[in-house]
């Protein structure tokens, strides 16, 4: 994004600053801080729970589950955290913003990855139950999360490189307004992530749409059972409906860059409706749809809730 773009978004959003009352500052920012509080609850017992038995450990879907839901809650801890020191502090120091962005968009670049990761073990259970104990196995789900952590990682450390390459340092020891377009301004930077996008996005795509439609064709042919049929169906839309929103992830700063450049008036609206869709709404979807719709999954994990209440309750008596 280049300077003629940036420099009026900057502008909008500090107008729009100025012009937003206490209130509606203080609203903003405590549904911000609840939605995170009540979302990292819920994903720290189910990591509670895949922690307490070990025979999650050895189930591949189970492992990229949970490794699903540790990147969501460090996720959304950091784009609540950057949303409301946007707020507090305004500008905060670029060294420190360029780590939190880093890191934001180090685990917002792995949840495609790993649903199609997901996808393809949901794939080779299902169309290939016989073989699937030889091809998804732990190791490999492992290396798997490393290999998606190691690809994920590699866009924002080039975004780093290509910075220090052609900005000066000072840059880094300068404040700013903490936000990935205004700290990485190279031209080459958003046509590179673009064309990556692009390819690897298509790529999650295909394999999905691949994927759950063949585990469709091959439920429907070998049961007659209504019911899960509808079942397989249903997961296909929510899936389809997840990975939708995880794409509005990358899809949304420029449509926000260009929102705010000729509505300047609704700078934070936009950047505030653009916050929950982007990054509060996904959250919900993985526990819908893993949490609650895995029966064997939900059974020890409503387990693991009671027994905590429990020990909570006993604790204040």
């Amino acid at each position: 994004m280049n300077s003629s773009v940036v420099a009026p978004n900057m502008t909008a959003v500090a107008a729009g600053f100025l012009r937003e009352n206490f209130l509606t500052v203080f609203t903003k920012n405590i549904m911000a801080v609840l939605v995170w509080m009540t979302l990292s609850l819920i994903n720290s017992s189910m990591v509670g729970t895949f922690l307490k038995h070990n025979f999650f450990y050895e189930d591949p879907r189970y492992i990229m589950f949970i490794a699903m839901v540790i990147n969501d809650t460090v996720q959304l801890t950091l784009v609540t955290t950057l949303f409301v020191i946007s707020y507090v502090f305004f500008q905060v120091h670029a060294s420190a913003c360029c780590v939190l962005v880093m890191v934001a968009v180090l685990t917002t670049r792995c949840t495609p990855f790993i649903l199609a990761g997901m996808a393809v073990e949901r794939y080779t259970a299902i169309c290939f139950p016989l073989h699937n104990q030889h091809i998804c196995t732990v190791g490999r789900t492992l290396l798997l999360i490393g290999a998606i952590l190691l690809l994920s990682w590699s866009m924002p450390m080039t975004d780093l490189f290509i910075t220090l390459a052609k900005k000066p340092l000072d840059l880094f020891r300068s404040y700013i307004f903490c936000d990935h377009s205004l700290l990485f301004t190279d031209p080459f930077i958003y046509l590179k992530n673009l064309v990556f996008d692009a390819v690897f996005l298509s790529s999650i795509f295909l394999t999905l749409f691949y994927t759950y439609f063949k585990i469709v064709l091959v439920a429907r042919a070998a049961s007659g059972d209504l019911q899960s049929v509808r079942k397989a169906r249903n997961t296909v839309l929510l899936h389809g409906l997840q990975l939708m929103l995880c794409m509005l992830a990358f899809v949304v700063p420029s449509m926000q860059a260009f929102l705010i450049k000729y509505f300047p008036r609704y700078s934070l609206e936009i950047r505030y409706v653009n916050f929950l869709l982007v990054y509060i709404i996904p959250r919900f979807l993985s526990p819908m749809i893993y949490g609650f719709r895995d029966e064997k999954f939900r059974k020890y994990w409503v387990s693991y809730i009671m027994i905590k209440n429990t020990k909570v309750h006993l604790t204040i008596n």
